[in-house]
């Protein structure tokens, strides 16, 4: 294909998640030239379970579509491309290279008697969950899903000559060569054992370990041709991983990332402590950065459970979904703290069983107690980031950290920031102007140039400061009783 003189050279990512796909082009200095996306509501499918299932037939083609388009379209000259996709998923592939099974849902439960028999045979279910550094999922835990095919589909499972991570066989499609990396290793498979620091005994025992290629860093590319031009691909990213990876390269000091959404989670990719039952038991995880070094990581529902109080309370109180953001009132936060009115404080609904207080059932919260939408909101609010200063903390350790990132919804909620700022007044809470940062992470891995100077200029931090005269370090939610148990 011949380019006029005015192209723009570009990366192109495809940033997958299980509700949105995304495909967007950066440019050299990692601005966003061209975005899209799609809820692919047609590529849903079945496996042979009948349980829901991405079709990847169709979202191969859906890619392929995409970057066809922009190859041809005289704007742009694709230089690279690569893959940020979700994690806890398996593509298995046959002697021809064919895909074998379905791409099973990790949202699919696994059988409780298959899980017993591999943690009897596997050294129990809490020695399990230290060695590989997640707590125990089910197929979350994606390399448990090899075992559920070797027993409960021994002649599907029969066929399977490679197993691919998802954003690798996506990469694939492209590149003809099957390899894995460190960010999709170690995303709560169940497959690394992290006090060793390699694959899993049990692989080797049912004799799996030859169906992984091997492991490629995730800034090697592979040079391809593509509808008539040819560019680098890289082996793609697991989506949390690759988040992380634009402030590993622009940070000159050590930070912990809090990365707010439906899911909170606090990566702290400084602390290389082995994790610790007391932890597991707390929602804390680890995954391998771009580097293959450990992050530790805290997880908690915060963003689900704060939708469905904020709905409970506008139904209660008639307050319209557009409505201004509620502005910090210090009267409002002042009677809480004083009042400290155990009735008042936030009971979990959805995110019971997440996070550093895990319950084992969910308990109602009744706005009838409040006399106003704003006190009751305040009274959310604080509790939430009570919550969440103590997965902080978990994720912190024991060598403090002084600077916050917070990213993500909760990032542009001042009275979050301002109420996280108060928990936390000896650190720097601040928020950073970087957008579509698996997708940015994924870009910058594969990219050989100097760009921690054009990631620093995108960064964009600003500070968020204490409430004044207000000091709610002290302030204590409501734990659940009992606590969750495995």
């Amino acid at each position: 294909m011949s380019l006029n003189n005015s192209s723009i050279p570009v990366t192109a990512v495809f940033d997958i998640g299980k509700t949105n796909k995304k495909f967007l082009l950066f440019d050299e200095n990692y601005e966003i030239a061209f975005q899209q996306y799609s809820t692919m509501e047609e590529a849903r499918d079945f496996d042979d379970d009948g349980y829901a299932c991405e079709n990847l037939k169709h979202l191969v083609s859906w890619v392929k579509r995409k970057l066809k388009a922009v190859i041809q379209n005289d704007t742009f000259d694709v230089r690279a491309l690569n893959f940020s996709t979700y994690g806890a998923s398996l593509v298995h592939l046959g002697d021809t290279g064919n895909v074998v099974t379905p791409f099973y849902n990790y949202m699919k439960p696994y059988p409780e008697n298959l899980l017993r028999q591999f943690y009897e045979k596997y050294g129990g279910k809490e020695q399990f969950a230290l060695e590989t550094a997640s707590p125990p999922m089910g197929m979350l835990n994606s390399g448990l899903q090899l075992y559920w095919l070797k027993y409960a589909k021994p002649s599907l499972y029969k066929r399977i000559e490679h197993t691919l991570h998802f954003p690798q066989y996506l990469s694939s499609t492209f590149t003809g060569e099957f390899t894995t990396e460190f960010t999709s290793i170690g995303c709560h498979t169940g497959m690394w054992n992290y006090n060793e620091n390699r694959y899993h005994r049990w692989l080797e025992k049912e004799g799996m370990l030859h169906l992984f290629p091997s492991i490629q860093s995730v800034t090697e590319t592979r040079r391809v041709k593509f509808a008539g031009t040819h560019f680098e691909a890289g082996p793609g990213m697991h989506d949390s991983s690759a988040a992380l990876s634009p402030y590993l390269l622009a940070m000159d000091e050590p930070f912990l990332l809090l990365s707010t959404g439906t899911w909170s989670v606090t990566l702290n990719p400084f602390n290389d402590a082995p994790l610790t039952f007391e932890e597991l038991r707390r929602d804390c995880l680890c995954f391998l950065n771009m580097y293959g070094e450990q992050v530790k990581a805290a997880r908690l529902f915060l963003g689900n459970e704060y939708s469905h109080q904020k709905k409970k309370l506008e139904k209660y109180f008639g307050r319209d979904d557009n409505d201004d953001e509620v502005t910090i009132d210090k009267s409002i936060l002042q009677k809480i703290l004083i009042s400290d009115n155990t009735k008042r404080k936030l009971r979990l609904e959805t995110a019971y069983s997440s996070g550093p207080f895990p319950g084992e059932k969910p308990e109602e919260w009744n706005p009838e107690v409040f006399s106003s939408y704003e006190e009751a909101y305040h009274q959310l609010m604080l509790d939430l980031v009570t919550i969440q200063s103590a997965s902080i903390k978990l994720a912190e350790g024991a060598e403090p950290l002084d600077r916050i990132i917070v990213t993500g919804g909760f990032s542009r909620n001042k009275l979050f920031l301002k109420l996280l700022a108060s928990r936390f007044p000896e650190k720097k809470i601040c928020t950073a102007s970087l957008s579509h940062v698996s997708a940015l992470g994924t870009a910058v891995a594969i990219d050989n140039s100097d760009v921690k100077s054009k990631l620093k200029r995108l960064l964009g931090l600003e500070y968020h400061a204490p409430v004044k005269g207000m000091d709610i370090r002290d302030y204590q939610w409501k734990k659940p009783s009992p606590q969750k148990q495995w």
